[in-house]
């Protein structure tokens, strides 16, 4: 990843593609493998809540409740996101930042020491595959590396809620 490669690996959620977030090169490689508009952004997964003042202009101080008070995967909207890849970034200046609690992802991510991409192992349009044995060949093939963790793990898995949170405090809830 630190030389603009993308891989296949498990999130907190889902089986993910996954890049620098900060690199737009790599990002559009993504875009082009999953055939997918690039006015559809994509999330970002961080390890840590206190990272997410690099990448948001201003935290409106509900998200700090909210990540906390969580029990499952979130990713919240925010308004003003900043020192990201310019094509990960809505045409609105947003951007879906989810805090992994999974240990693989957060290690990941903690290691690598900037934000990850995360978007589903599909091709757009197609079905979300839950595990790794459902994950299409031309993205197995697509990637430029495919982690080894959790390929023989059976446990269905559901995508992350999320929420858009404006900076006056606003939510809206856009997936349960």
């Amino acid at each position: 990843m630190q030389n603009g490669g993308i891989i296949l690996y498990p999130t907190d959620t889902i089986w993910g593609i996954g890049c620098d977030a900060t690199n737009d090169e790599a990002v559009k490689k993504i875009f082009a493998l999953k055939q997918r508009d690039d006015n559809k952004s994509m999330l970002v997964l961080l390890d840590n809540p206190v990272k997410l003042q690099n990448y948001v202009t201003d935290l409106p101080e509900i998200a700090w409740d909210l990540i906390e008070l969580t029990d499952k995967p979130l990713t919240i909207i925010y308004e003003g996101a900043r020192n990201l890849a310019p094509s990960l970034i809505a045409a609105d200046g947003s951007i879906g930042i989810r805090i992994t609690d999974e240990l693989f992802s957060r290690e990941l991510c903690k290691r690598f020491r900037k934000p990850i991409v995360s978007t589903s192992a599909n091709i757009s349009g197609n079905l979300t595959p839950s595990i790794f044995s459902q994950i299409r060949k031309e993205i197995k093939v697509g990637v430029d590396y495919v982690v080894s963790y959790r390929r023989k793990d059976q446990t269905k898995t559901k995508t992350s809620s999320i929420i858009r949170l404006g900076r006056n405090g606003t939510i809206q809830i856009i997936r349960k």
